[in-house]
């Protein structure tokens, strides 16, 4: 299957390089030179995955990687001249997936890009037994990816819906924010448990009364 990959540069040599090296790959690729361009291309075409800079002409990196995140949890690496360990931290609790910082060497790049496919392709692809989880209201198919509360289906990024069938598969059991974000992100995950935070926020807005509990200087539950 073909993997497009949209580049988010105004560095047309920037551009050129990792278009060229992407290519070889056989990676289809779309480049463009603004936020706002870019997220015409995710409205019309929305590629598999986003290489994107954060210092752009008009909307930052930062606010289109936001942008990116209300509805979607496709792969991002940000590319950035700064160094800065908060700009690290910042980029990846707005979901970025990785960081490079420039100058880098497109190999690594192109190193990166597989590993995140590979990632994303067993968190869709991953069979688990059993194929549905119903907790009251709640009804997870596994295998479909689908959630239903109260019998209405609701739409979920893919973190918020394997954060939501780790806790329905553990009722009642807490678990903490760091062993969430191993599970969740991945143990080269690099940012801090905040990403959590946001994350429960974000299932909590779009079901109301789901019984989603703090376990207050710890992480969180799901009561069954």
């Amino acid at each position: 299957m073909d993997r497009h990959i949209g580049i988010v540069e105004d560095d047309v040599n920037i551009q050129n390089i990792v278009s060229a090296y992407l290519k070889k790959e056989a990676f289809s690729v779309t480049v463009l030179g603004s936020a706002e361009e870019a997220w015409e291309l995710w409205e019309t075409n929305p590629p598999d995955m986003w290489i994107l800079d954060i210092m752009l002409p008009g909307m930052d990196g930062y606010e289109f990687c936001k942008k990116i995140r209300m509805e979607s949890d496709v792969p991002i690496i940000i590319i950035s001249a700064k160094d800065e360990e908060i700009d690290k931290i910042l980029g990846l609790e707005l979901g970025g997936d990785d960081y490079l910082t420039k100058p880098f060497s497109p190999r690594e790049l192109i190193a990166r890009v597989k590993r995140l496919f590979r990632r994303t392709n067993v968190q869709v692809t991953q069979e688990q037994e059993p194929e549905k989880i119903k907790v009251g209201p709640l009804l997870i198919y596994k295998t479909e990816r689908r959630i239903f509360w109260d019998g209405v289906e609701q739409e979920f990024t893919t973190k918020e819906f394997d954060l939501l069938l780790l806790l329905a598969e553990n009722p009642n059991r807490a678990f903490s924010r760091e062993e969430l974000l191993e599970r969740i992100w991945g143990d080269d995950y690099f940012g801090s448990d905040r990403a959590v935070d946001d994350l429960v926020k974000r299932i909590r807005k779009k079901i109301t009364d789901i019984p989603l509990e703090t376990v207050w200087g710890f992480g969180y539950r799901f009561r069954g």
